[in-house]
């Protein structure tokens, strides 16, 4: 099989597995047989790193259920062919060149170049990372429960929120799918958590660049790109956020200065794909809604744990309206010039995107009765792998339910892995036809 085919395959056969797991009454609390639909639509959103769920992760599941969820979490996040890797490394086996090639997939590279030694860093950046905010997290949590809970705790949350998956286990806490309400003001747990999002968010590249700075003294043009608009997107979605919902009683209103500060720019960084939420997403006004729409669809950064159509994409198609704009006929961002198939493939990852979300509304509108803001707002969460929604997901019929596995699915993969793995192997054009000139605008 193609790289892109194994990947496909891979993560089909690890959210089978986790389903069956789930299935099982070791992990209900009712000791019953979780349906094979909620089973699976759990599983895909675990090992998609998406975090919509339709059953309560802290009421509903047993300690060997949640531990499912976590290992599936963890492989899903990191990628299965990055702990084969680490597997490998633990036997002293040696990666194969067909290896070699997935993983150039899996951690979307340009390159085989050093992509074993990228592997090393993914792992400890992703160990020390998850560990420092374990400690944290058990910290802080053991002033409001008992040590061992508040260290399962802090290892669960740590490993959620770094992959951006998103499930909590507040529910026996404050009520069932309550996030992180209850800490909305909370400065420690708003701080670790949206520092392990914005981590998990910005993609291994990216730390690993921050990592080599103090040698090399340069960032790649990646990471400046990744890096300036991630800081900008969080810091205009705080803005937007807190403007929209100052007034809203049912949101920020009756909250003071400092839980109004927390609260938004929470909500702006959890679009980065993480999912979880300080305030009532429900309860929010359309057009902040509409807004954490567009930052879902963004989503996070090549490489990284997260979905959408990535920064990176998003920060292209800027560069290339103002180039328009100029009259330019070259991108350059930080005084580089961007080759003509980094336009291509950004252009045609967003319409590949934008057509998936748009078709999957459209026949969600028919199957579910809702109001069309909620369908989209959870259409556009399940393929950003975001996990955030606006409380219609346990409500969801099971065709509902198979159609956003898929979108979940599709969205950890991306567009054209999906495109490539399913579509006909690419032959290289033997001649090409004459140009010709269409009016445009």
């Amino acid at each position: 099989m193609t790289p892109p085919q194994t990947l496909v395959s891979g993560f089909a056969f690890i959210i089978l597995f986790g389903a069956f797991l789930l299935m099982l009454p070791l992990s209900n609390t009712d000791g019953k047989t979780l349906s094979f639909i909620d089973a699976l639509f759990t599983a895909t959103s675990a090992t998609c790193v998406t975090g919509l769920v339709v059953v309560d992760t802290g009421t509903h599941f047993t300690l060997f259920g949640q531990i499912v969820l976590l290992c599936l979490i963890q492989v899903g996040g990191l990628g299965f062919m990055t702990m084969a890797t680490l597997i490998a490394f633990a036997f002293k086996k040696r990666i194969s060149l067909k290896d070699r090639l997935i993983l150039q997939e899996a951690l979307n590279q340009g390159s085989m170049e050093g992509i074993v030694r990228l592997i090393r860093k993914v792992v400890m950046f992703a160990f020390i990372i998850e560990g420092t905010a374990a400690i944290l997290f058990a910290l802080r949590w053991s002033f409001d429960m008992p040590i061992g809970q508040a260290i399962y705790y802090g290892i669960f949350h740590a490993i959620s929120l770094f992959n951006n998956a998103g499930f909590d286990l507040f529910g026996p806490i404050s009520g069932p799918f309550s996030s992180f309400t209850s800490y909305v003001g909370d400065p420690i747990v708003n701080l670790v958590t949206m520092f392990l999002i914005i981590s998990g968010g910005l993609g291994f590249i990216v730390l690993s660049d921050l990592f080599d700075y103090k040698t090399t003294k340069r960032l790649s043009l990646h990471s400046k790109v990744v890096i300036s608009m991630t800081s900008l997107l969080i810091v205009l979605g705080a803005i937007v956020i807190l403007v929209f919902e100052f007034t809203n009683t049912k949101t920020l209103g009756s909250m003071n200065g400092w839980e109004k500060f927390w609260a938004s720019l929470f909500q702006s960084v959890s679009p980065r794909t993480a999912g979880p939420n300080s305030i009532d997403i429900g309860a929010m006004r359309q057009a902040s809604q509409f807004f954490i729409i567009i930052l879902m669809f963004i989503g996070a950064s090549p490489g990284s744990t997260g979905g959408g159509i990535k920064t990176t994409t998003f920060a292209i198609l800027i560069g290339a309206v103002i180039a328009m704009i100029r009259g330019k006929e070259d991108i350059v961002l930080f005084r580089n010039r961007l080759a003509i198939d980094r336009i291509f493939k950004a252009v045609t990852l967003t319409l590949l995107a934008l057509s998936w979300v748009i078709i999957i509304t459209m026949i969600l509108t028919t199957t579910e009765d809702q109001l069309f803001i909620k369908i989209l707002f959870e259409t556009t969460s399940a393929f950003g792998t975001v996990g955030l929604s606006m409380g219609i997901t346990p409500e969801l019929s099971d065709i509902g339910k198979l159609l956003l596995c898929v979108t979940m699915f599709a969205g950890r993969l991306g567009p054209l892995t999906l495109a490539y793995a399913l579509g006909p192997k690419s032959e290289r054009e033997l001649y090409r036809h004459p140009e010709g000139k269409i009016t445009i605008g």
